[in-house]
């Protein structure tokens, strides 16, 4: 059994896949904006991923822009029939490489366009709508609007399923109550565990939790119990880091990003990792440890 099939499978929307993932945001340049520095490079990590077993991959048109999406399609098209690709709308990208709210109707229609486009596709299996009412972090307000526009282009077939990201539990439950959602992509990790109670919700309603920087993004997180662990393990802090989502709930699906192919397997390794009562125990009190420093 290769590594990536000891992830096991989980049905998201009406398709099986394993649930260890790869996340294509890094294959963009620094900032997540512009080319990468190593085309050939980004083009073989794409390429070993599926080798190797990976058929969901995470994108969107707004990494690059559009630079990802492209090299997905040069390196991947024609895709296999396994291959589920997942991709999100609802921001844009400023000259400079800023973040902006794209959530009128007129810009989702627009972005759902764009990625087929750049895809190579005639229709999107999955879209998240990201919630764009603060770009550090889930905030309050309706998703009513930009989800009524996405579930119409749904309903001419551009889209086949809905997904939700950067969503407080509140905009998960109004959006269930306007379409079917199959998943929710939100930050979550180790020490970062303010969807706990979601996670087991949507598990219980057999709908996907795609958690994001599971070693913290952009802030890592530094700790020495998980480093100390890691050691013990014979094992990367990131492969600790994803076994223990693997074991957090089965509804868990992982999209571990990287631009090196040997970081890649290392990800991808982290299925074969067996943690312990006692090692999940120990991970599981990391997220007190950070929540006392953070505070003092």
């Amino acid at each position: 059994m290769s590594s990536i099939e000891k992830s096991n499978t989980y049905l998201f929307g009406d398709r099986s896949i394993n649930r260890l993932g790869y996340g294509a945001m890094q294959l963009a340049g620094p900032g997540v904006f512009g080319p990468p520095k190593d085309t050939d490079a980004a083009l073989a990590v794409l390429r070993e991923a599926v080798a190797s077993g990976v058929n969901h991959i995470d994108t969107s048109d707004f990494y690059g822009p559009h630079i990802t999406n492209q090299l997905i399609h040069q390196a991947l098209a024609p895709y296999s029939d396994d291959l589920l690709i997942v991709t999100k709308i609802g921001a844009s990208r400023g000259a400079d490489g800023a973040w902006f709210p794209a959530t009128s109707k007129q810009d989702l229609t627009q972005a759902v366009h764009d990625n087929l486009r750049n895809l190579g596709l005639d229709v999107l299996e999955v879209v998240n709508l990201r919630s764009m009412f603060s770009i550090h972090g889930p905030a309050e307000g309706s998703i009513e609007a930009p989800l009524t526009a996405l579930a119409e282009l749904q309903q001419q077939g551009l889209v086949r399923h809905i997904g939700l990201s950067n969503v407080t539990p509140t905009q998960v439950a109004e959006g269930r109550r306007i379409v079917p959602i199959v998943c929710v992509q939100n930050h979550y990790n180790l020490a970062h565990r303010g969807d706990d109670a979601l996670i087991d919700e949507l598990a219980d309603a057999g709908i996907a939790y795609v958690p994001f920087f599971p070693l913290g993004g952009f802030q890592p997180l530094q700790s020495a119990a998980l480093s100390q662990i890691a050691a013990r393990l014979k094992a990367t802090p990131m492969q600790v880091a994803l076994a223990w989502l693997l074991q957090r709930s089965p509804n868990i699906l992982l999209i571990p990003g990287t631009s090196s192919v040997a970081h890649l397997r290392e990800n991808l390794a982290s299925a074969r990792l067996e943690l312990t009562d006692d090692v999940i125990e120990a991970l599981d009190n990391i997220a007190g440890r950070v929540e006392v420093a953070a505070a003092s």
